[in-house]
């Protein structure tokens, strides 16, 4: 099926630690795949704002997204995001930020568990990595970060399983978790957020979206309405990578349109 209005919601530039591209060159990769909007959504982690000069690349970024939206006006929807790591163990500069910040978009998102390092740099083949424990603690401060309710869309809402289950092939059973995956979505829900399909997973081992089917099917059978759509690029030939598929298992869990971001405001473009 081919789709008129491909919105990737989750890019990464070189102001990302893990980024690759400039933001000037990844437009002109979207415009030329075809992508109505794209917005750039770069690590700032909160947890170590300053600490890592997170406060520098935030200013560099949004300025060269500034420039972007100018120089492709017409051609191409630019939205200047930032993917807020950990907001909630530092409240009081994540809201200083988003004050000062004149952002399109928003994604909250935890990376890893208060002083831990990111789930994807744990070996879950330790004896002493209890990764049931640790996924209890994860959808705990999943919940949190919702009732926060400071940002736009919750980011890749099963982020651990990337490790987990795709590189470390380990059994979870995500039953264990349903009550607060439930709360989390109905969070959501009832503060007007959105919940992001994430499709790296795509391409990674995992091999399927974050969060999968079957919660997406969950958060429509609870009245999910926004969604939105990333690919979480770090890289020019990741741009795009996997919409088409997310927005056929969109439509296959219910959705009749995803959510692009401006100003802080969802616009609800039909997936068809």
């Amino acid at each position: 099926m081919a789709f008129k209005h491909l919105v990737d919601l989750h890019t990464h530039t070189d102001n990302s630690f893990d980024g690759n591209h400039s933001v000037m060159f990844l437009c002109e990769v979207a415009y030329e795949h075809g992508l109505r909007a794209v917005a750039f959504t770069d690590h700032l982690e909160m947890d170590a704002f300053y600490r890592d000069q997170f406060d520098r690349t935030a200013l560099q970024a949004y300025f060269e997204v500034a420039k972007a939206k100018a120089v492709f006006e017409g051609k191409l929807t630019v939205c200047n995001g930032a993917e807020l790591g950990q907001a909630i163990y530092d409240r009081p500069v994540s809201e200083t930020l988003l004050q000062k910040m004149d952002y399109d978009f928003v994604l909250g998102s935890i990376h890893n568990l208060p002083q831990m390092k990111d789930f994807s740099y744990i070996d879950y083949n330790d004896p002493a990595v209890d990764y049931d424990a640790l996924l209890q603690q994860y959808f705990e401060t999943e919940l949190a970060l919702a009732q926060w309710a400071q940002f736009d869309s919750l980011a890749h809402l099963t982020y651990p399983l990337r490790y987990i289950v795709g590189n470390y092939h380990k059994p979870v059973d995500m039953t264990r978790y349903a009550e607060l995956i439930d709360a989390i979505l109905e969070t959501l829900i009832r503060k007007d957020k959105a919940l992001e399909l994430n499709t790296a997973g795509l391409r990674q081992p995992i091999g399927v979206t974050s969060p999968d089917e079957s919660i997406l099917r969950r958060y429509r059978e609870l009245g999910g309405m926004l969604l939105t759509v990333g690919s979480d690029a770090h890289y020019a030939e990741h741009l795009g990578a996997g919409l088409e598929e997310g927005y056929e298992l969109a439509l296959r869990c219910g959705f009749e349109c995803i959510a692009l971001y401006q100003n802080r405001t969802p616009t609800l473009i039909p997936i068809i």
